[in-house]
């Protein structure tokens, strides 16, 4: 059937409205328009024309409610320079991201077992658990789509901790919600509109050469190669506690920390110098663990009572980095030693400024000339 083509017509039924619009349809219903003049009737046909082509059928019968709703609210965007267009986009991605998205719980429980799978130590597996269990249980039934940044915001504020342990806990959050990202539960990141403590950085404690001299002399015979280890060549305390003997090698003055026992997941090999090896010749074996991590609690406490002192945190990967520094005077070598891949943390976190003198005395502490005896008749007395 051939579509009738609108036009202006006149209408006998009327005196006041004596031309009318025929031939329109909607929708496939017939619509008809009346006009006082022919003028009026032919403008209002030529821009309902132009308007259903160009926006639609449903462009010359929007209700009056909708009408009004979209005046105001385009007033109100108009504020902010979006459109009715971009807004609508806007809660449209937002809704579909609500019905896609999971709970706080739910998100936390999946991002742990991703982290496993891609092959975290455990030790940053445990530091994960820890922090999220306190976020989850604030948030654990919240769907992720709705959290909001005010809300981590406050959330970290309230935590009551240091600055630096405030930021670590933005760190994982801030990892997690981008695995949501990732994973289509939330648009964006939330946690990265939030604010980073301010971290004030006190001089690293460091032991000096007396002080670390006095250390290796009351400390538990088998306690000292933890302590010359991290003193002389800056390995972190975790990694000397995962170290095996079989990866010290004397001869060739070098120690093995393999990529699963690094902190950074790289494996690298670092320098002894030759009063190290003094102070582990007598303790080496084929192998067998280094350090034992719960016989250093206890070696390390013993040793602060005797001495009356407290260990500083981190001490001896501290002491190493500045006495190295000071004594080699080659940032990227120190840093190298450190297992970083810049002299930027280096100087960031683990440097303290000491004179040359120190640095020369620090690195000249060796083992007393019976050292050796005395290892030796212990172990056959032990065996005795």
């Amino acid at each position: 059937m051939r579509k009738p083509t609108p036009r202006v017509v006149r209408y006998h039924g009327s005196a006041t409205s004596p031309f009318v619009v025929e031939g329109l349809r909607v929708a496939g219903k017939r619509t008809r328009k009346f006009f006082p003049t022919r003028r009026a009737a032919n403008t209002w046909l030529r821009k309902t024309v132009a308007r259903i082509r160009k926006e639609g059928e449903g462009a010359i019968h929007m209700p009056e409610q909708l009408r009004v709703e979209a005046v105001s609210c385009a007033e109100k965007l108009q504020a902010y320079g979006k459109t009715l267009a971009e807004a609508t986009e806007h809660f449209l991605a937002h809704l579909a991201s609500v019905h896609r998205s999971c709970t706080v719980s739910a998100l936390i429980a999946e991002f742990n077992i991703s982290k496993a799978q891609d092959g975290a130590s455990a030790r940053y597996l445990k530091d994960l658990k820890n922090r999220l269990r306190r976020f989850d249980d604030d948030y654990r039934a919240k769907l992720v789509a709705e959290v909001q940044p005010s809300e981590i915001d406050d959330w970290l504020r309230n935590l009551k901790v240091a600055a630096q342990t405030r930021n670590n806990f933005r760190t994982v959050l801030r990892t997690l919600f981008e695995f949501a990202v990732m994973r289509g539960y939330a648009r964006d990141n939330p946690t990265a509109k939030t604010a980073k403590a301010k971290v004030v950085r006190g001089s690293p404690e460091i032991f000096t050469p007396e002080l670390i001299q006095k250390v290796l002399e009351k400390a538990p015979r088998d306690f000292i190669p933890y302590v010359v280890i991290g003193a002389f060549a800056g390995l972190r305390s975790a990694e000397i506690e995962r170290l095996d003997w079989s990866e010290i090698d004397l001869s060739q003055k070098l120690i093995h920390v393999k990529a699963e026992k690094a902190k950074s997941a790289q494996r690298r090999l670092v320098t002894i110098s030759d009063h190290l090896v003094s102070w582990l010749a007598p303790h080496v074996k084929k192998s067998g663990a280094v350090a034992d991590p719960e016989r250093v609690i206890v070696a390390r406490r013993k040793t602060c009572e005797d001495l009356e002192i407290e260990w500083p945190a981190n001490g001896l990967r501290h002491s190493f980095a500045s006495y190295h520094l000071a004594q080699h005077k080659n940032a990227a070598a120190t840093a190298a030693e450190l297992g970083h891949a810049s002299p930027v943390m280096l100087y960031k976190h683990y440097r303290e400024l000491v004179k040359p003198e120190a640095a020369t005395r620090w690195w000249q502490i060796a083992p007393p000339e019976d050292y050796g005896n005395v290892i030796a008749f212990q172990k056959e007395g032990s065996n005795g």
